[in-house]
């Protein structure tokens, strides 16, 4: 047997052993098991291997070649500290506002047949209002537009710009879409100009706005150990950092204009790297995609502490005060 997982079915607490050619045998434990769904998700990101230490060197002995994530064992609020990370909430609204495309999850209606049930998986753009709730342009005629006027309960998969692996945040947004009324519709369009500089679909025709209107739970994997269930109020809140909402794509390609080679040699000290490129920008700090050969990896370079970053030139000389002294905070 190699691993244990618990899931709770009608009440009933069963224990999924792997055996060791991978099948799974369902063993009843009638154990009380309170585990909240936090604990599991941080316990399943608890694996032995071993911690690199700043410079490169495997804490115990050794070293071990590539800008690998380890995983924290101190759980999302020591993650969040060790790293310059914004909490939780406020990097899923960054996240929203960074990332233009998401996979929508909707379940199959019964016109579907044989499908019926089952989840649909659609590749969607989407623009997030001022509450953090995205707003989608449907084609009557898609599946998962007629999906959702049957059962508006979905899923949205949001994944960071660059993503690569893995090892990138992304979270998983539950909730209710339904379509918006006709006196909206042109507030809706709005919203997509300020994300997406043009109306994507409505250039077509023939398209409507829809929002998820009622956002029920928040899953976020955010790297480094960060693991959560976001609240919702909490989330609804916030305000996304600014240097995250203005200027968007733009800034981070006028930041990797001036910064990927400067960032590439200052990680090359470190492990050789073949390529820097920056995939998204916070108050704090700034994910880098880092590739060495065909493998991919992200570096977090966080800013000083207590000068948080809001705009781009602010960027610009938090990134060069990082590069002049030679310094990255929080290698991983």
């Amino acid at each position: 047997m190699k691993h244990l997982i618990y899931h709770n079915i009608d009440n009933e607490w069963m224990s999924y052993r792997l055996s060791c050619n991978g099948l799974p045998c369902v063993v009843k434990d009638n154990s009380n098991h309170n585990q909240s769904s936090e604990n599991v998700a941080d316990e399943g990101q608890k694996v032995d291997m071993p911690l690199i230490a700043p410079g490169g060197s495997v804490a115990g002995g050794g070293t071990r070649a590539g800008l690998f994530r380890t995983p924290i064992s101190g759980g999302v609020q020591s993650a969040t500290s060790a790293h310059g990370l914004p909490r939780p909430a406020l990097a899923v609204r960054n996240l929203m506002e960074q990332a233009r495309f998401a996979h929508l999850c909707t379940v199959m209606s019964r016109m579907h047949h044989r499908r019926e049930g089952y989840p649909f998986g659609s590749l969607v753009d989407f623009a997030p209002d001022s509450m953090g709730h995205p707003i989608f342009s449907f084609s009557p005629l898609a599946i998962h537009t007629r999906n959702l006027l049957v059962d508006p309960r979905c899923t949205l998969v949001v994944q960071i710009p660059g993503w690569s692996g893995l090892s990138n945040a992304r979270v998983t947004i539950f909730g209710d879409v339904y379509p918006l009324s006709e006196n909206e519709q042109e507030w809706a369009h709005k919203q997509y100009i300020g994300k997406h500089q043009q109306g994507p679909s409505q250039q077509w025709g023939n398209f409507y706005y829809f929002r998820m209107q009622n956002i029920s739970d928040i899953y976020f994997i955010g790297g480094f150990g960060t693991v959560a269930w976001v609240d919702v109020k909490e989330y609804e809140m916030l305000q996304p950092d600014k240097i995250a909402v203005d200027g968007g794509e733009q800034n981070l390609k006028e930041l990797n204009a001036i910064f990927s080679k400067p960032l590439k040699e200052l990680l090359s000290a470190e492990s050789e790297v073949d390529d820097a490129a920056l995939i998204s920008i916070d108050s704090k700090g700034t994910d880098i995609r880092v590739r060495q050969g065909a493998q991919f990896n992200i570096q977090r370079i966080s800013f000083e502490e207590g000068h948080a970053v809001e705009t781009l030139e602010e960027a610009k000389a938090a990134l060069w005060k990082l590069i002049n002294k030679g310094r990255v905070c929080n290698f991983q």
